[in-house]
């Protein structure tokens, strides 16, 4: 929305306009002309701003900016694949007159929905990136983004949650509460994000929304009740009755875009009176105020209990569900406007780098200094892309601003607001909103700002990689695009890393999973016209320590001139597995037996001894190095010598720790037919996985495993075999667990093979 000037002028021109446009009510999405002239009006409230009468009228009270940040919702919607987010999102852009006509997300028409804009999305039917769009709704301007729903995009959705001031998560209301909802909602709580909940596809069969509400409580832990009621289900859905206002919703038109209000209809009345006490009580568990007045019986009016949402659901206290089909859910966006947080009533945190990372509650008012999150890169047709939250302050076209994390100063050549993958040029914009700007250079999370402060914001949890893949280019000519398409995948996305396999010179890539890899596969072979081969696809084994052992080397070298000499003693012993730092080095030198400028070296030579066991060759972590003792030669000691012996010194006591092979253990989550669940079962104990879980869900059997991910290749085609089609998994991280004897010895075998050959 455009930036409200201060001066009582422009205020008075605003009002004009807003008593001569028509202001969209329920029945009706906003339009064209309203759109129109609203946008006149944003065009010339924008030209009085540009004159510089920006001085505060003594009259005026309130800030300039507070109408227009009350006026404001960042929301994210996501949920578990195939919940209907993208579908739900293609609606409402259509309802507030965004788009005029509603495509399907599988692109059968050729056309695909509007927020997957990637060929790859279309075709495959998913969301991979999180598309950023803004749409205006009775008044309020809504900045939507849209999130991806496998697991192996999460550092997506972890980032929009960043972001965001409110989310809707989807529930399915056949499927119910997933294992991908889960981790979404744990991702919610993670970053304190206020949500409501929206149970989809009530038009479905065997659509059970009290089964979903139940689950939530019980799956999710939500102190959640419904604000609405069907009216129907399946194919008889014919609209809503909402419990706050008591009104009835019948939906019309082939979209559902025509909405009819009406009373409740009679055979609900009792139903419904049972279901609002229901919201009532559990609201004034959490609501002082609300509690107060049902305790002592004084009448609640619709206005009270949507007072005592709102402040509930902004404190986290409450989740209101909303009900409805992807085609049939306009009332779920005046939920947003009445329940989800405004950008002030959110407080976000950022770390003062001149204060040694001291949190600093920042105001998100636009009166303070600038303080702005690029949150997703993109590279588009006119250069990177870079994707703003701003926190704090206010941006404009040409301002120069400055990058924290590398103290560059950058110049705003272009300010543009995201409509999926479309854009309109602004002139500025102020904290609560989500701009993009053009030809800024930088990485995801990087912090901005104005240069008066030194803020970033909180760094974001990036998980480690767990499986990679070798990828070389087909033929020769092809490696400069290739390497150019890897490096902006690699800023684009932090889960995806790239490295150099010292031994056979290949590429490798590693992500999150084998469907995260083959994306980005397939985006080299579209975006860039590069034809890969890739190969077998390989786990991110580690290794570690188990017992402590000594170390004692001398590295001493004299061949003509300045020799090399270096003595390192201490020992190596294992950290607990799973604690935060992967690898200590410890100084307990006592004395100057080695002058202190050569300490960095011999750190340095233990972290790149530890890059490589001496096992398979993959890293070691949970290692702790502690340097008690050595010796040094007044001439022919140097950094390097140290360096060597560090490595060497590594390599001679590694054996006498017992080292132990780690290898990534996933979470899996199944899906099937309680016919199928014996040889399921059988099939994950044959793959070496515990079984650690098993839920009846009506005829389907859900079984929760850990099973490493070596042994999970192929697993969705044997799955669909032993299944008939009818079983469906997903899996994620969970920890890397020392193997059995009996695989370690045949990794070691192979390892030792694959150098032979070689």
């Amino acid at each position: 929305m455009a930036r409200f000037p201060r001066s009582p002028a422009p205020r008075l021109l605003y009002t004009l306009f807003s008593s001569s446009r028509t202001t969209p009510t329920k029945s009706s999405p906003q339009s064209p002309s309203a759109a129109l002239l609203q946008g006149n009006f944003h065009l010339q409230s924008r030209q009085f701003s540009a004159g510089g009468n920006l001085a505060r009228a003594k009259d005026d009270k309130e800030p300039w900016w507070k109408e227009s940040m009350e006026r404001l919702r960042n929301i994210g919607i996501s949920a578990h694949i195939d919940s209907g987010k993208t579908t739900l999102t293609e609606r409402i852009l259509f309802y507030t007159g965004r788009i005029h006509e509603i495509h399907e997300v599988r692109g059968r028409d050729g056309v695909g929905a509007k927020m997957d804009s990637m060929d790859l999305e279309r075709e495959k039917g998913i969301t991979i990136q999180s598309a950023a769009t803004s749409c205006a709704w009775k008044d309020y301007q809504i900045n939507i983004i849209d999130t991806p729903g496998h697991v192996d995009f999460t550092v997506e959705v972890e980032r929009a949650l960043r972001v965001l001031d409110g989310a809707i998560l989807v529930l399915c209301s056949v499927g119910g509460v997933q294992s991908q909802s889960i981790t979404v909602d744990r991702q919610m709580r993670r970053y304190e994000v206020p949500r409501l909940a929206f149970i989809n596809k009530l038009d479905r069969m065997g659509a059970d929304p009290w089964k979903v509400l139940d689950q939530a409580r019980s799956k999710l832990r939500h102190h959640c009740a419904a604000v609405q009621v069907p009216m129907g289900l399946e194919d008889q859905f014919q609209g809503l009755v909402d419990l706050v206002q008591l009104t009835a919703y019948y939906f019309h038109g082939s979209n559902g875009e025509k909405i009819v209000t009406g009373e409740v209809p009679a055979d609900m009345e009792t139903f419904v009176a049972e279901k609002r006490r229901e919201l009532i009580e559990l609201v004034s568990e959490v609501d002082d105020k609300l509690g107060d007045m049902f305790l002592s019986d004084e009448p609640i009016s619709s206005g009270d209990l949507e007072e005592a949402i709102r402040r509930a659901t902004v404190a986290r206290k409450f989740i209101p569900v909303f009900m409805g089909s992807a085609f049939k859910n306009k009332p779920l966006l005046d939920g947003v406007l009445s329940y989800l947080p405004c950008p002030t009533e959110v407080s976000n945190y950022a770390l003062d780098q001149k204060n040694n990372e001291e949190k600093v509650i920042l105001s998100g008012n636009p009166d303070g200094p600038l303080v702005a999150l690029a949150f997703k890169l993109e590279e588009g047709r006119f250069g990177q892309l870079t994707y703003l939250r701003i926190y704090e302050g206010v941006i404009r076209k040409g301002d120069f601003i400055i990058n924290v994390n590398t103290g560059k100063k950058i110049k705003v050549p272009r300010l543009v607001r995201m409509h999926s993958n479309e854009m309109e040029d602004i002139q500025e914009a102020h904290a609560g909103q989500i701009v993009a700007v053009f030809g800024v250079d930088c990485a995801s999370g990087d912090t901005f700002t104005d240069g008066s402060v030194k803020y970033t914001m909180t760094s974001m949890h990036v998980p480690e990689p767990v499986m990679s893949l070798a990828v070389q280019p087909v033929s020769k000519d092809s490696g400069g695009q290739f390497s150019k398409a890897l490096n902006r995948f690699q800023k684009e996305d932090p889960t995806f890393r790239v490295g150099l396999d010292a031994e056979s010179g290949q590429t490798i890539i590693s992500g999150m999973g084998e469907l995260h890899l083959d994306i980005y596969v397939e985006r080299i072979r579209r975006e860039y016209k590069v034809d890969a081969t890739v190969g077998k696809p390989r786990v991110n084994f580690r290794e570690a320590v188990t017992k402590r052992a000594e170390f004692d080397y001398l590295h001493k070298k004299q061949s003509g001139g300045q020799g090399q000499y270096g003595r390192v003693i201490g020992y190596i012993e294992p950290l607990p597995l799973g604690s935060p730092a992967k690898f200590e080095f410890e100084n307990l030198l006592v004395g100057q037996a080695i002058p202190s400028n050569f300490i960095p070296a011999i750190e340095k030579g233990f972290k790149e001894a530890a890059n490589s066991g001496s096992l398979i060759g993959h890293p070691v972590e949970y290692l702790r190095v502690v340097l008690t003792d050595g010796a040094s030669h007044a001439v022919d000691s140097s950094e390097l010598a140290f360096k060597m012996a560090a490595i060497y010194a590594f390599r001679q006591c590694y054996a006498a720790a017992k080292p132990v092979i780690l290898e990534p253990v996933m979470l899996v989550e199944l899906k099937v037919p309680t016919e199928f669940q014996g040889s399921v079962a059988g099939d994950i104990n044959k793959r070496k996985g515990m079984i650690v879980g098993n839920d009846q869900e009506g005829d389907d059997s859900v079984i929760t495993a850990h099973v490493p991910l070596n042994n999970m290749f192929g697993y969705s085609t044997a799955l669909r075999s032993m299944t008939q089609g009818k079983g469906e998994f997903t899996m994620e991280y969970k920890e890397h667990a020392p193997v059995s004897q009996d695989v370690q010895l045949q990794l070691v075998k192979t390892h030792n093979a694959g150098r032979g050959a070689e």
